[in-house]
């Protein structure tokens, strides 16, 4: 079963708006992704406008799981903040995607400490995969 990006993007728009707003920064990098994933300016735009509820997540394969809770993780300091409601968020999605909550704060003192971080996935994605529950 393919992963639906619609329900990966309707993830990260929750996650932007779980401190109460979306900023402008985290609304450029959702329409970045979306249309990154063949999504039109429209469909995104409804989507911010209407978040669905968040399901589908255990049809992902551990390859998407990663990558989701990545977007997750950069989302949540996308306006320069980070909210303990935004933590909580990528908490309670990190359990639903089957890790331990745990694995926030390791890969979030990565990204958040080395802006190049980017380049170097496989090294975040080993350290991802001692949080995954047995």
């Amino acid at each position: 079963m393919e992963f639906n990006r619609k329900a990966e993007l309707n993830v990260l728009i929750n996650l932007a708006a779980s401190d109460g707003k979306i900023e402008d920064r985290e609304a450029r990098l959702i329409h970045t992704i979306g249309k990154a994933n063949g999504l039109t300016s429209e469909e995104i735009q409804q989507m911010i406008q209407k978040p669905a509820p968040i399901t589908g997540l255990s049809a992902m394969t551990n390859d998407e799981k990663f990558e989701h809770l990545y977007y997750l993780i950069q989302m949540m300091r996308m306006d320069g903040q980070v909210f303990r409601s935004e933590i909580s968020f990528c908490e309670n999605i990190a359990e639903k995607l089957g890790f331990k909550k745990g694995v926030v704060m390791e890969l979030a003192a990565h990204i958040f400490s080395d802006p190049t971080i980017t380049s170097d996935r496989e090294m975040l994605r080993k350290k991802a995969e001692k949080f995954i529950k047995s």
